[in-house]
């Protein structure tokens, strides 16, 4: 079937399962009764109509909501006015929802005309092809995904809410309307968000609801199916999970030792609670002779761990395995298999994720860490000579010592100090109770130099570790444009020094190294950002391979794609042979988990597509994407352009006061989603050095403006064109699909750009200026894309997502409307009653406005 017959044949179900189920259900939604709604789903899409009037005509957000309550609902005063608002916000949010629902409900329908086959594909390649089926086996002796679950401020659903989404999707499927009915009913009396931010540990508690609904069915089904059809020679296990609430204290104040101990119990105990509800089935099953023993022995340890709190905790996958392995064979020899399957994929669970469920990641600040190194150099006597911090990096090397000890930390050093020379010695703590796989990587954020690592070690080994039973993977984080451009140099030194090299050799000379894209954007802007990554991962796989060193990268991938996220499939299918791309690691966070992963059938495609471009790849590498020396030259010509033009921006004096002003940046601390502050040093003046990288997107994701997605890449695009490279460019998009996923992604994020809501702003005697600049990099960078692509619109490629991000748009416009309304009120307003009121307006905004982006934040 031609290319674009499938397109329009996705489209047009779209259209039948998605938009015309949406409209039948919200219709009934709307006329729902609910408390003090007084009209509110009559009046509704009144107002959704009016705000897209005004927006078109370019009205101010004041304009707008004024005439609307003037010609709709006249005769009300100001707060009555407020209050109708605040009742639009709580249908609206929910209508967010009910698309979600009917999006997800239609997955299988929509997933099956997708071009872009997962496991499947892989499967019919292999049963018409056996030679290819032998590849694929032993590229899968190699390969491995690891997804790691972080807990970033833009997970908004709370439990509540998710069940309600779980229910009404199942209800969905099967057209039930009595039962969707009462769920929209349920949902409409369903608070969406927290009292009070919640903490580390019930952030933790939030993301084991997808441990334990999705992931631990989705990642067995996969590993199952992997076994079945290709047969690896090892069972080694090619998906992991990872888990960063609890351990990611980079710059998070509220991270504790506690909570570290306390999130590793959490995770302990629902993987055996997770077994211990399969057993029951298994235990109904085998009711054979010769089994009485082993049931009552794996009965004992599942319940007593999952319902308890064993007094010595110790990693028990051994011991199951053990009993699952001794009746797998009884049945086998005895029992003519009957059941076996039951056991089996108990079996693989266990495997899969043994006495610790996901591997908990700890992450720190280098700057943390060497204040506590220097503290540590004070309280014990280690061989580290006085006045070392002030020695040059190669002085440094030379002198560090590697000395044990068992220094445990007073009780008067600062909080920072304590609790992470505390967390080392729990990480041994909860590799004897979870397993060695429990916590077993320390990712050192903002690494600059091969101390930072090497410092780290002596720490561990300071605090009661030993030089010859270290299990610790210690992972460089490069971030910032610099820090990627000298990467490379510092593993070099790691690679080459004597006792990093012995360490690496004992972890089977496997290296992960992370590579953040968050703060690279928000340092050199979107194509500075990915062309620095591309740089550094071909730079650090070729020094890898030069010291044989297995090379893993971990991608710190956010939501949209100025944070990395977008087509993720894409961008890891068009990897070069230059490119270490055996090992997928990536977070995923926020809106992603639910919207990607949040049930069963979407992880498994969405993790099964990730599992296919690493191995398509790596067997069938499209030459293309080994970008020569010419592409490579271009690329970087581009990048340099964007880059100047980013950093012209940031360095603007009305850069931060505008996202102050006319965003909600200052009020992101007050919505209770998340245990993270919206910047590093809470207590002082707002710097952009210290403002989070998220914290940095939502604020331009919230002003419909994706600066950072963006901005920069039309001026670099029509340099260009200007300078008569213009056939080069087109035939790197047209061959490169490193290149092409980078814009098709950009485009993605223009698409979620709507200029119209601030245009207002045009005649502001201070801003207006600025607001030009913006706007017109938006006109320039989308006309360059269009001619490139040749495309007439932005997203034409990809009709049904680029209708799905259309409708979500249309249905969030009022939030962003009423947002701007209440942040211009800010800006006017002197009464401290009505100030704290408009600002719940605003906060309460922010909440649709991401869920129905799904990728904003």
């Amino acid at each position: 079937m031609p290319s674009n017959q499938r397109l329009s044949q996705r489209e047009t179900t779209f259209n039948q399962e998605v938009v015309t189920r949406f409209e039948l259900y919200n219709s009934l939604f709307q006329t729902l009764p609910f408390y003090q709604v007084k009209d509110t789903g009559i009046l509704l899409p009144f107002f959704s109509s009016h705000c897209e009037k005004g927006a078109q005509a370019e009205s101010s957000p004041t304009e707008i909501i004024e005439s609307f309550f003037k010609n709709y609902v006249p005769g009300i005063d100001n707060r009555e006015q407020i209050n109708r608002m605040f009742r639009f916000i709580q249908y609206i949010e929910r209508q967010v929802v009910l698309f979600d629902a009917i999006e997800d409900s239609s997955f299988g329908t929509l997933s099956r005309t997708d071009d872009t086959g997962p496991l499947q594909s892989m499967v019919q390649q292999a049963t018409s092809n056996e030679s290819a089926r032998k590849q694929i086996s032993k590229q899968l002796e190699d390969f491995s995904l690891r997804l790691v679950l972080t807990a970033h401020p833009t997970q908004f659903y709370p439990g509540s809410v998710l069940g309600i989404m779980n229910d009404l999707i199942d209800a969905l499927k099967t057209n039930d309307v009595p039962e969707i009915n009462t769920l929209l009913q349920q949902l409409g009396k369903t608070p969406f968000f927290n009292k009070t931010s919640p903490t580390p540990v019930d952030e933790a508690v939030s993301l084991v609801w997808f441990l334990e609904n999705v992931f631990y069915h989705a990642l067995a089904g996969i590993q199952a199916k992997l076994e079945e059809e290709f047969e690896p020679e090892s069972k080694r296990p090619v998906l992991e999970l990872g888990f960063w609430p609890g351990g990611d204290r980079d710059g998070n104040p509220n991270v504790t030792t506690q909570g570290t101990k306390e999130v590793a119990t959490l995770l302990r105990k629902h993987i055996f609670r997770s077994y211990y509800r399969d057993f029951r089935i298994l235990k109904r099953r085998i009711t054979f002779r010769g089994f009485v023993d082993n049931i009552a022995k794996l009965e004992k340890l599942l319940y007593d761990n999952a319902f308890s709190e064993p007094e010595k905790p110790k990693d028990l996958q051994g011991e199951m395995l053990e009993i699952l392995t001794s009746m797998h064979e009884t049945l086998v020899k005895d029992h003519d298999s009957l059941f076996v399957d039951i056991v089996d994929n108990l079996t693989q669970k266990v495997r899969l994720f043994g006495s610790y469920f996901a591997t908990l990641d700890i992450r720190q600040d280098s700057r943390v860490l060497r204040s506590v190194f220097d503290y540590g150099t004070k309280k014990i006597y280690t061989g580290v000579p006085k006045g070392y911090m002030e020695m040059d990096e190669q002085a440094k090397l030379k002198t560090l010592p590697f000395t044990e000890a068992d220094f445990v930390c007073p009780e008067d050093a600062d909080p920072l100090t304590r609790d992470t020379l505390d967390t080392i010695r729990l990480v041994k703590q909860i590799q004897e109770s979870n397993g060695v796989n429990g916590c077993h990587r320390f990712i050192i954020s903002n690494c600059q130099q091969a101390s930072d690592i090497l410092q780290l070690i002596d720490l561990f080994l300071w605090s009661g570790w030993k030089k010859d039973n270290l299990t610790i993977d210690f992972m460089p984080l490069f971030e910032t444009v610099n820090d990627l451009k000298h990467a490379s140099d510092v593993m070099e030194t790691l690679y080459t020094h004597p006792f990093y090299k012995k360490h690496l050799k004992s972890r089977g000379n496997k290296q992960t190294i992370m590579l953040g894209f968050s703060d690279s954007t928000k340092d050199g802007g979107y194509l500075m950002a990915n062309w620095s990554i591309y740089k550094a991962k071909v730079e650090l796989t070729a020094m890898a391979r030069k010291y044989e060193i297995d090379l893993a990268f971990f991608d710190g991938r956010g939501g949209p794609p100025a944070r990395g996220g977008g087509k993720t499939h894409r961008f890891y299918a068009s990897m070069g042979k230059e490119i270490a791309n055996d090992h997928i690691q990536l977070t995923i966070q926020g809106q992603t988990i639910s919207s990607q992963y949040g049930s069963v059938e979407t992880a498994r495609f969405n993790t099964e597509q990730l599992i296919n471009a690493g191995i398509v790849s790596a067997l069938n590498p499209n030459h293309k994407d080994l970008l020569d020396d010419s592409h490579k030259a271009l690329i970087a010509e581009m990048a340099e352009a964007s880059h100047g033009m980013f950093l012209a921006l940031r360095e603007h004096p009305l850069f931060v006061e505008y996202l102050e002003k006319f965003s909600p940046l200052k009020l992101l601390s007050q919505i209770n989603i998340s245990s993270r502050p919206t910047k590093r040093n809470a207590s002082a003046k707002l710097k952009l050095e210290d403002l989070r990288a998220i914290s940095f997107v939502t604020s331009w994701s919230q002003l419909k403006q994706s600066i950072p997605g963006f901005y920069g890449v039309g001026t670099s695009l029509k340099k260009m064109k200007d300078s008569g490279q213009w056939e080069k460019v087109q035939e790197l998009y047209r061959n490169s699909g490193f290149f092409k996923t980078m814009l098709d992604n950009c485009m993605m994020s223009m698409s979620k750009s709507d200029f119209r809501v601030t245009a207002y702003l045009e005649k502001d005697k201070k801003f207006g200026k600025f607001w030009l600049g913006l706007k017109a990099e938006y006109e320039l960078t989308k006309a360059m894309l269009l001619e490139l692509t040749g495309m007439t619109v932005l997203m034409e490629e990809s009709p049904v997502e680029r209708r799905s991000i259309a409708i979500r748009e249309k249905i969030v416009l009022p939030l962003v409307i009423i947002q701007h309304y209440a942040l211009q009120c800010l800006n006017q307003e002197h009464d401290e009653e009505l100030t704290s009121v408009y600002n719940k307006l605003v906060i309460r905004t922010v909440y649709g406005i991401v869920n129905a982006g799904r990728n904003l934040a």
